[in-house]
């Protein structure tokens, strides 16, 4: 099976492509075409050229698109999940979980392309402005260029292409070149939707050969990128004035105070460490824990890793399952001998079996190591102990990231001072970082990103804001 491009409303199968292996068990998926400069310029050409159409689209149609997207969704949401399992190397009941969130962020984009809207201007409150009234409202940018990552190929699809049709805009989307069977599923479903020809268009391929293509060209109003933070600077440094959403790297930290009630958390952090092997941007890294539960916390946090399963995603039993390539096992397998060669302990895992790297606990870790200062991007979690808060939080500013940091503690002054410390586009008070639903506004400080993702808050950065005034 050969899978096309999708450009212009029509299926286009290239001459160029690469075969597409399950990270897993390495079957082969299919074949998918390679788009060269070429292809992406057509693309946003025919992209530049639908944004007249789109920009005309009421915001009811705008939204019974979105809808009908919702719909037929639900309708195949276990082939979706099937398909994701395959592509990412995903366990099933965590990709039934991102079909679901998936649903509920187009339905948010439905929603809020029905909310649009500007505001009044009292005209009269500054001398000058007496016998005007004033208004604003907003318009669609354009095309936006959406360049999606692996490990979310679903919803994080949804966040950039839901809000961008909601708004009015037109879509150029590069999906990783590992998961791009979800992006043309969702193409098909659009097509269906009645979206109108070239408002979505979908370029396989290689990042590194399409990215200047795709960046550069001055017909693209928005870029919205999630990665690694050196693409996205990259990115950035290319774009110039035009507006550009980055969420990019973490190393997402936990703080837990002596109150924090251990039975309830433990489970969660665990969950929050090693679901999808790690590869999450705000799974749960580095673990800060009072040295008088140090002990308790540790024992027990590596009991319940103990009991998690791992195997086959298409088992409904498999917690964790492999990673998305070998050469990303490898790496990290290269950092933790690196880490416990320079002084850290293994409390649990630290080797691989297969295409599978297993859950690891790290101890005694010193901020210096990769495994604590880097993105792992694995199933590595550190643990390290602290005597008072102040280092605590020092700890997890420490860091060129500042995603989401979570902290449990029963003291409400104790929260509301964590929040207001700590550097990081989100605290997280009483669960994990790697706590989010689709509709919160996301994204990072620092070297984490620019930019926030949530569907209200996307649309404000895919939107621009016209001020209009008149005299009476």
């Amino acid at each position: 099976m050969t899978k096309g491009i999708f450009v212009n409303g029509v299926w286009q199968v290239k001459e160029r492509t690469y075969p597409l292996y399950a990270p897993y068990d390495g079957r082969l998926l299919a074949h998918i075409s390679k788009a060269d400069a070429g292809d992406v310029r057509e693309a946003i050409a025919g992209a530049h050229s639908a944004f007249d159409v789109m920009r005309k689209l009421p915001a009811y149609r705008r939204s019974e698109i979105l809808a009908s997207v919702v719909l037929q969704l639900k309708q195949r949401r276990e082939e979706a999940a099937q398909l994701l399992s395959l592509e990412a190397g995903k366990p099933i009941r965590t990709a039934r979980a991102e079909i679901g969130r998936t649903i509920t962020t187009y339905e948010f984009a439905a929603e809020e392309a029905k909310r649009i809207s500007g505001e009044t201007i009292p005209m009269d409150a500054a001398p000058g402005g007496e016998g005007r009234v004033g208004f604003t409202w907003r318009e669609p940018l354009g095309t936006v260029v959406a360049i999606c990552p692996f490990n979310f190929p679903f919803n994080l699809v949804a966040h950039k292409v839901g809000p961008a049709i909601a708004a009015g805009n037109t879509v150029v989307l590069k999906p990783a070149e590992q998961t791009p069977l979800s992006a043309l599923f969702i193409a098909e479903l659009f097509r269906e939707a009645g979206l109108p020809d070239g408002a979505l268009q979908v370029v396989t391929g290689s990042g590194r050969e399409l990215g200047d293509a795709l960046v550069e060209d001055e017909r693209v109003k928005k870029i919205t990128f999630t990665g690694s933070s050196e693409v996205g600077k990259r990115i950035k440094a290319k774009a110039g004035l035009r507006k550009v959403t980055l969420e990019l790297g973490s190393n997402s930290g936990l703080i837990v105070e002596p109150d924090a009630a251990l039975d309830a958390i433990i489970p969660r952090c665990v969950e929050g460490a090693f679901a999808f092997a790690g590869q999450v941007c705000i799974s749960l890294q580095r673990i800060y824990v009072h040295e008088s539960i140090y002990q308790e916390f540790t024992d027990r946090f590596i009991e319940q890793t103990k009991q998690l399963r791992v195997g086959d995603p298409s088992d409904e039993q498999t917690d964790v399952s492999s990673m998305i390539h070998e050469r990303e096992t490898e790496r990290i397998h290269s950092w933790v001998q690196e880490a416990v060669e320079a002084g850290a302990r293994i409390g649990y895992g630290g080797r691989r079996e297969n295409s599978v790297y297993l859950p690891t606990v790290l101890l005694d870790v010193k901020r210096e190591m990769a495994v604590s200062c880097k993105e792992v991007f694995a199933p590595v979690v550190s643990i390290v102990a602290y005597k008072h808060l102040e280092e605590a939080i020092e700890s997890v500013n420490d860091s060129v990231y500042g995603l989401n940091v979570g902290i449990y503690t029963q003291n409400l002054t104790t929260a509301f001072r964590a929040a207001k410390e700590i550097q990081a586009g989100g605290v997280i008070v009483n669960d994990i970082p790697t706590f989010r639903v689709d509709h919160m506004p996301y994204g990072g400080v620092k070297e984490s990103g620019y930019g926030r993702e949530g569907i209200k808050y996307a649309v404000q950065e895919m939107t621009e804001l016209k001020f209009v005034t008149m005299k009476l």
